[in-house]
């Protein structure tokens, strides 16, 4: 029954591709405030006790608050505009962000939020959100054209927490202003975006079974051997079609519904390809014939996705050229077992606050080197992502959990990212250490049409003015390159 279900479930894979390119987006969640729009009065007690029991048997929610002006005394300075809210009583959540309408315009100025924590009541400092969330589908794409796609910033990892403040701040400039009196220096500030509001999201629970980290390994903070209980296998009787199908992706690397596509050494990783792939591998083999080995993979079943967030269908392009590093920004305070619900997190913060059509990803690795396969349609697949504005035609993003400006990533990072592309890379003939063409979408540092020369493993800032992977991940790309040459064998 299992193998008639895969191969009808993939054999349709074809024609729901085709009908995710009409598939209208689901406008982003819009949740009440627990204390009302536009009041700061503080919620009565029974009103939080039925928002818990309403949202308790939803796996994750979003609550969307629209931001307020906030006041301020104009005998201490400028009148600068500014947009927040505080809250100390809302239904529990652990990731943070803030949106706004118009993708298209850039929110000139700074975002910080503090939260919570739930159970012991104590709040953090103030935390900065990066505010050029540049991780994003191509100008001309039809998940960017959808008309429901919003501005945000980068989302926030908390933990779980139940009350919240934000500021967002517009940047200001100095400018000469001549005047009969003589030139003097005046402050001009820039516009905040229409349509502010804070997205709190609630990943919920684990789902589906979960797939345990490896031991840990030198280099590897001591929180590795965390592990949370799996939760109980429910059986493909209470499958979702769209999580039947998400998985029937990926049969052809391991059973439907496996929590894992297991690793396998490089010899068996071309025997299976050239099993799958016959000919159409051997063109590519005669001309490149290295291929690294298949790391293991934890499959959107294994972190728990809830398929029925994202648009039915896939989108592919024709090939993997290049692969673009990432770090998802949302700082390093998880632990590597409660890296299944960051994703979870990110993933419902895409699609249902800033309305992308799936996770923008390809791939995640976690602190502890684990991989988590991302957008859906098949990880040995060239699935269409929004991960690199201008750039994802022909590419695969890969973002590693977390903030890497000043923080050092670990060894077990980097070796993930180099076994992944090694392999990834390895299925379309690419070499790691190599240079490759990509025509620009537009949007980005070059005009759209223009063909540019990029390193086959990049950062996000080869493509676009952002710090992105932060400056410490990025200094060690080429490490990466290096060591996935290797494991391709060159």
């Amino acid at each position: 029954m299992r193998g008639f279900l895969a191969s009808s479930l993939a054999s349709s894979i074809g024609v729901t591709c085709a009908a995710a390119l009409v598939l209208p987006l689901a406008p982003p969640a819009v949740a009440a405030s627990p204390s009302g729009a536009n009041s700061g009065a503080r919620p009565a007690p029974t009103a939080i006790r039925q928002a818990a029991q309403d949202s308790s048997a939803v796996p994750g929610s979003t609550q969307s608050l629209p931001l307020a002006p906030l006041t301020r005394d104009r005998a201490i300075g400028p009148a600068v505009p500014e947009q927040g809210l505080s809250r100390d009583h809302v239904r529990h959540f652990s990731l943070v962000g803030v949106v706004w309408n118009d993708p298209a315009v850039t929110l000139h100025g700074r975002v910080q939020v503090r939260t919570r924590a739930a159970g012991t009541g104590t709040w953090s400092g103030w935390q900065d959100l990066q505010t050029h969330n540049d991780d994003a589908a191509d100008p001309d794409a039809a998940e960017r054209a959808s008309g429901h796609v919003r501005g945000s910033t980068a989302p926030l990892w908390v933990g779980d927490s139940d009350g919240v403040d934000v500021r967002v701040r517009a940047e200001g400039e100095h400018r000469t202003d001549d005047t009969a009196r003589g030139a003097r220096t005046v402050t001009a500030f820039t516009a905040l975006p229409a349509g502010l509001r804070l997205e709190l999201v609630d990943p919920g629970p684990q789902t589906a079974p979960r797939a345990v980290p490896p031991p840990a390994q030198s280099g590897i903070e001591a929180d590795t051997a965390d592990t949370a209980d799996a939760p109980g296998d429910r059986g493909l009787g209470a499958e979702s079609a769209e999580s039947l199908t998400a998985s029937a992706a990926n049969a052809e690397l391991a059973p439907l519904g496996a929590a894992e596509i297991p690793a396998l050494d490089r010899a068996a990783t071309e025997s299976e390809q050239r099993t799958l792939r016959g000919a159409e591998l051997m063109e590519v083999q005669r001309a490149n014939p290295f291929i690294g080995p298949r790391p293991r993979i934890i499959t959107r079943r294994g972190w728990g996705a809830d398929e029925s967030l994202r648009e039915r269908g896939f989108v592919y392009t024709k090939k993997v050229k290049a692969a673009f590093v990432h770090h998802t920004a949302s700082g390093n305070g998880y632990r590597c077992s409660q890296a299944a619900s960051v994703i979870r997190g990110i993933y419902r913060y895409h699609v249902r606050s800033m309305g992308w059509r799936d996770i923008g990803y390809n791939f995640l690795v976690d602190k502890c080197g684990n991989i988590y396969e991302g957008r859906a349609g098949g990880v040995a697949k060239p699935v269409l992502g929004a991960h690199t504005l201008g750039f994802n035609t022909n590419s695969m993003g890969v973002a590693v959990l977390g903030t890497f400006g000043s923080a050092k990533p670990p060894a077990a990072v980097l070796k993930a990212i180099a076994r992944l592309t090694a392999w990834k890379l390895g299925l379309y003939g690419a070499n790691p250490r190599g240079k490759t063409y990509l025509k620009s979408g537009g949007g980005n540092l070059y005009r759209k049409g223009k063909n540019v020369r990029l390193n086959v493993i990049s950062g996000h800032r080869d493509g676009f003015a952002t710090d992105c992977p932060g400056r410490q991940l990025y200094s060690k790309l080429g490490t990466a390159r290096t060591t996935a040459a290797r494991y391709q064998g060159r």
